[in-house]
């Protein structure tokens, strides 16, 4: 095994890590007949596995990196944050999540935009300021997504209390702008890679998704 392929084995193996663990847990909250965290538990493992479905159905290979971020990510929200309460046992811990999904979906964002602008799907030659744009407004959007989901769940089911009923308001607007604050940060490191090829991690992201999926842009130069 080489070097690189051992490199990318890690996250891979963290990955399965992570999965196995939401596995057994399942287990033990159907033992317990706790439906609801058994819900929400078989929920955080059907997004990990959202990568292997675009896989197998779509042909979209994510880069193990990407793979791994997010399923920690929504290990660390939806399983430790609600069905482990550590929402309600630590108040860092809402925020420095926010703060991580504004990163993650700001540079989902990114990407997406600055690949889609390496074919002829969309029109070529968008300034840095627009692509960066882009990747805030994104990852604010999916924030803002999140917060009527919120509302909606306790709508439907109070005693859940995701909006925190004493500082709804409050909590939306500190999640809001948390989201914000890790957009712009990604934002930012993008507008100095494309001004100036720096920032090694947002240009291994891009490569990666370019050297797994080279189908997709052979097709869009063709059309």
């Amino acid at each position: 095994m080489t070097q690189r392929q051992d490199d990318q084995s890690l996250p891979v193996r963290l990955t399965l890590g992570i999965q196995g663990l939401l596995i057994i847990a399942l287990g033990v909250f159907l033992w317990r007949g706790d439906w609801e965290n058994v819900f929400l538990t078989a929920l955080v493992v059907a997004l990990t596995l959202v990568p292997a479905f675009l896989r197998r159905q779509y042909r979209i290979f994510t880069p193990p990196d990407f793979q791994l971020a997010s399923a920690l990510f929504v290990f660390l929200t939806l399983f430790l944050g609600s069905a482990v309460d550590l929402y309600y046992k630590y108040w860092w811990w809402d925020m420095i999540l926010h703060l991580g999904s504004g990163f993650l979906f700001g540079m989902a964002g990114f990407l997406a935009i600055f690949l889609l602008n390496q074919t002829e799907r969309i029109p070529h030659g968008m300034k840095p300021g627009f692509v960066c744009l882009f990747a805030v407004t994104f990852a604010t959007f999916i924030g803002l997504l999140w917060e009527i989901v919120e509302y909606g769940v306790d709508s439907l089911w109070p005693h859940v209390n995701m909006m925190s009923h004493e500082s709804g308001v409050r909590d939306t607007m500190n999640d809001l702008i948390v989201d914000l604050v890790g957009a712009i940060v990604v934002a930012a490191f993008g507008w100095i890679y494309l001004r100036t090829g720096r920032y090694s991690f947002i240009a291994d992201a891009v490569g990666g998704f370019v050297r797994r999926n080279p189908r997709l842009f052979r097709k869009a130069k063709k059309s």
